[in-house]
């Protein structure tokens, strides 16, 4: 059954080679390299992968792409800035960000692109 199964989340890529720096660099996952069928993966320490699709510009999405669960999110937030990922900021009558943190009753979320536009989102649950 598809409960136990692993996932991969497949993103378009203009230039995959500054999207695999990007995730490799700059949000710490580690590089597979190529795989076949062509795209390029990259796994989290706990085992999720995203797959770089090279695709036309303007393929990408215009919302979130892929979520990121995490523990604690203004550490995470500083951690990626620190390392030059900027953050979406949003002052919408129904989403608004503080310190680039959105919170919706106890769910706290934030968001960023990559360097080919796909939306990605750092989400942290009620514990």
């Amino acid at each position: 059954m598809l409960t136990n199964a692993t996932m991969s989340t497949v993103l378009p890529v203009s230039d995959v080679d500054r999207a695999a720096a990007f995730y490799r660099d700059r949000l710490g996952l580690q590089d597979l390299g190529d795989v076949p069928g062509g795209n390029h993966a990259l796994r989290t320490t706990a085992g999720a992968t995203i797959e770089l699709m090279e695709a036309e510009p303007g393929a990408q999405s215009h919302h979130t792409a892929a979520t990121f669960g995490v523990s604690d999110l203004p550490q995470e937030v500083a951690e990626l800035e620190s390392r030059g990922v900027a953050f979406e900021d949003y002052d919408l009558p129904e989403l608004k960000t503080v310190g680039h943190i959105a919170t919706h009753g106890d769910d706290r979320a934030a968001w960023f692109t990559d360097t080919e536009g796909n939306i990605l989102c750092l989400h942290e649950a009620p514990r």
